[in-house]
């Protein structure tokens, strides 16, 4: 929706009243204590060494996890559970995106049964009114291997034929489902050696799917120093053959993974050199999305606070509601409540990705969230100092 009346309500991101009104006095203090021992990166990497022992020798630790980080980053261990415990994101207005976030899998069945999950959150989201996405990564119902070798254009086995097939017939059985209940799904980004095989998928599923609504999202990590050019040219295979392009914006999550292998296998670094760098395109990136709003429904996915004012004054100088369904912004549950909750506040479209799955099965997930907070320059420390800040508020809980 237009309307060049539009005067959204002045954000602050140091409003922690506003921030934190979802959480009591004892949940302000266990993300307190949380986010104090994930600053300390000798914390994470025992807490890191300790978890993976305890999982080869099978010790009963999820209670202990269950209490602790995975409270913290995680919905719950089902779909159904994450949904009910996520309740008080729904009263503030702030949407949830059901992530399944087992990792690592390898095997048919599993991928089989991530599928099913999916396709659970499809419906879930169908019926629910504040799930307004779906989502999942290529590499969850297929082998990471096909995707390399697929991206690479190699020729597969007889064998890799067959799970590629597969792997095929599940991405569409999930798409179709979402076309079918009229619910989007977000599709996203992983590391660029397997990329460009998802980017053809994901292109061709856009082609199908988003016919007059935006029902296929594609995600573009703008940390590569070849994602805008590749935005634009989206942008114009889009507007050439009739589809409205979605895409959820994000830096990045794997950069010193993408930077190891070109070092060591001695090809160009394929991320950019600079934060900086990262960041001027990552605002290009919202700027062509809303000069191109017609075309492009787009999701904000960032916990920069910068980025998000710079998307929130660009939709004003345009004239563009704060509500507006072609724009949602985006960030992990248990993260940057500043943002989200002060973002809805102020009538933006909001959502959280909440993880689930067993606790042991979401492991991974778990101490790579840790390992984030802690390298991520200024993360745990803004979360922290906010939390204080609340805390204070409240006369010194």
């Amino acid at each position: 929706m237009i309307t060049m009346e539009t005067e959204p309500k002045t954000l602050n991101f140091r409003d922690t009243k506003t921030a934190f009104a979802s959480k009591d006095n004892a949940a302000l203090k266990r993300a307190y204590w949380l986010f104090t021992m994930i600053s300390k990166p000798w914390m994470v990497d025992i807490g890191k060494v300790l978890m993976d022992i305890s999982l080869k020798l099978h010790l009963p630790i999820e209670g202990l996890v269950k209490k602790t980080i995975f409270s913290q980053f995680v919905g719950g261990e089902t779909a159904q559970e994450a949904d009910d415990n996520t309740d008080d994101l729904a009263d503030y207005g702030i949407g949830t995106i059901l992530d399944f976030s087992v990792e690592g899998q390898d095997e048919s069945e599993s991928f089989d049964r991530s599928t099913e999950e999916i396709l659970k959150t499809v419906d879930i989201a169908a019926a629910t009114k504040m799930v307004p996405f779906s989502v999942f990564k290529p590499s969850g119902v297929g082998p990471f291997g096909l995707w390399v070798k697929a991206s690479a254009g190699l020729d597969l086995s007889a064998k890799e034929e067959v799970e590629w097939r597969a792997t095929m017939s599940r991405i569409h059985a999930i798409c179709d489902r979402a076309d079918e209940k009229g619910t989007p799904v977000l599709i996203d980004a992983e590391e660029s050696w397997m990329q460009d095989g998802a980017d053809e998928v994901v292109e061709q599923l856009m082609a199908r799917h988003n016919r007059g609504r935006a029902i296929v999202y594609h995600t573009l990590q703008m940390y590569r120093h070849d994602r805008l050019a590749y935005l634009k040219r989206l942008h114009e295979r889009a507007e050439r053959e009739g589809w409205i392009l979605a895409v959820k914006l994000v830096r990045g999550a794997y950069m010193e993974k993408e930077r190891e292998r070109a070092e060591q296998r001695a090809y160009p670094d394929p991320i950019h050199s600079s934060k900086q760098s990262t960041d001027k395109d990552f605002d290009a990136a919202l700027e062509f999305c809303i000069e191109h709003v017609d075309r492009i429904h787009f999701m904000c996915g960032t916990h920069n606070e910068k980025s998000t004012l710079f998307l929130t004054e660009r939709m004003a100088q345009k004239g563009i509601d704060p509500n507006d369904q072609r724009i949602y912004f985006a960030q992990l549950y248990g993260m940057s409540d500043h943002i989200s909750y002060n973002l809805v506040a102020a009538g933006y479209n909001v959502a959280k990705y909440v993880p689930y799955g067993p606790v042991r099965e979401v492991m991974p997930y778990l101490i790579r969230r840790a390992q984030e907070n802690t390298s991520a320059a200024g993360q745990t420390g803004r979360e922290l100092s906010l939390i204080m800040q609340e805390m204070k508020r409240r006369k010194g809980i």
